[in-house]
């Protein structure tokens, strides 16, 4: 492992603001800005803040801006470890509590909705080992933010937003179980996981909603034809 831990993007030595360290994550990822308020909120967005001018949550910037930050956890584990451990080996340290994403077919935009919410929910909580990791984590800082973001627009369109229900203190301690009890390397690792799971999970969620949305929207146009 590099000696200058403090050199590469996950380094605990972070002085700038959250959102301009938001702003630039993204700028260098190539993905569009989300406009983001001076003081990037602690906890859950409002559900006054909306993504942008579509109808369609497929089409949402915030999106963009979430994926943007999550496409360059592999660029960082690189610099970190100089490819002296090789991304793919992540494979071996998948934590078993990962939420499940949202099948492409045979399930319906409710359901999907719903178990994207909830493993957005999983996922925040799983962030809070990689925090303890790598105090100053950029990604997390962007992903919390526009996670309660994207929470918010999946929530607005369900038919029950009632559903989608914060965990509680005794699940969240029992998503963290274990993962202290590993040693210094396996801790990274696992850390490392979850950002490599969570971006595999946003990038299918967002496939499998775009789709459902695309499959309605036509089936909206044809009935409208058949009237004409």
């Amino acid at each position: 492992m590099p000696s200058k831990v403090s050199q590469h993007p996950f380094s605990p030595r972070v002085f700038l603001s959250a959102v301009t360290l938001a702003a630039l994550l993204l700028s260098a990822s190539g993905a569009p800005l989300v406009d983001t308020p001076t003081d990037m909120p602690a906890g859950e967005p409002s559900g006054e803040e909306q993504a942008g001018p579509s109808d369609l949550l497929g089409v949402s910037p915030v999106w963009h801006a979430v994926l943007g930050a999550t496409r360059r956890h592999q660029k960082e584990f690189e610099d970190e470890f100089q490819h002296e451990v090789k991304y793919h080996f992540l494979e071996n340290y998948k934590v078993p509590s990962l939420p499940a994403g949202c099948p492409l077919s045979n399930f319906s935009k409710e359901a999907c909705l719903h178990r994207l919410a909830h493993g957005l929910r999983i996922y925040t909580v799983l962030l809070k080992h990689v925090e303890k990791e790598y105090p100053g984590n950029l990604i997390c800082s962007v992903v919390k933010y526009y996670s309660g973001l994207l929470i918010n627009l999946i929530k607005h369109k369900m038919r029950n937003p009632e559903q989608v229900t914060a965990l509680s203190s005794s699940q969240e301690a029992q998503l963290l179980a274990g993962l202290d009890h590993l040693d210094a390397f396996q801790r990274k690792m696992t850390a490392h996981s979850i950002l490599r799971q969570l971006h595999h999970f946003l990038v299918d969620s967002k496939r499998a909603i775009t789709k459902k949305e695309e499959g309605k929207n036509g089936r909206q146009a044809f009935g409208t034809h058949q009237l004409l």
